[in-house]
């Protein structure tokens, strides 16, 4: 559990999500796993997507950015912007992890609930 504005939060994952369909590979693995530790909720969304070299991350998180060789041409690279902006908003943070042979995992952690 965590809290915050329950809009905000539910585009945050939305956008985590949407991201990572979108930018997987065709026929692609995505998995979504939630869990708790010391009292922080924690979101995890991984594919199997595209090889993304380390110094790209942080582009990843920036408005109106996307990566070269994306599979699609459709959005505007703001999906993890907002995310990003939703976690400052709620005192969490937002990591990006390339995958081993592809993909990337996306790392949300909230703050626990007053």
């Amino acid at each position: 559990m965590t809290s915050g504005e329950p809009i905000l939060l539910e585009r945050l994952i939305a956008n985590v999500v949407d991201n990572a369909t979108r930018y997987n590979r065709p026929g692609g693995d995505l998995w979504i796993t939630t869990s708790t530790m010391d009292g922080h909720a924690t979101l995890v969304v991984a594919n199997t997507g595209p090889v993304i070299a380390q110094h790209d991350l942080a582009v990843l998180f920036e408005p109106f950015q996307r990566l070269h060789g994306r599979t699609t041409s459709d959005g505007f690279g703001l999906g993890l912007a907002i995310v990003a902006s939703i976690t400052a908003v709620h005192h969490g943070t937002v990591t990006a992890e390339p995958r081993p042979g592809g993909g990337l995992t996306v790392t949300v952690t909230m703050p626990r609930p007053d």
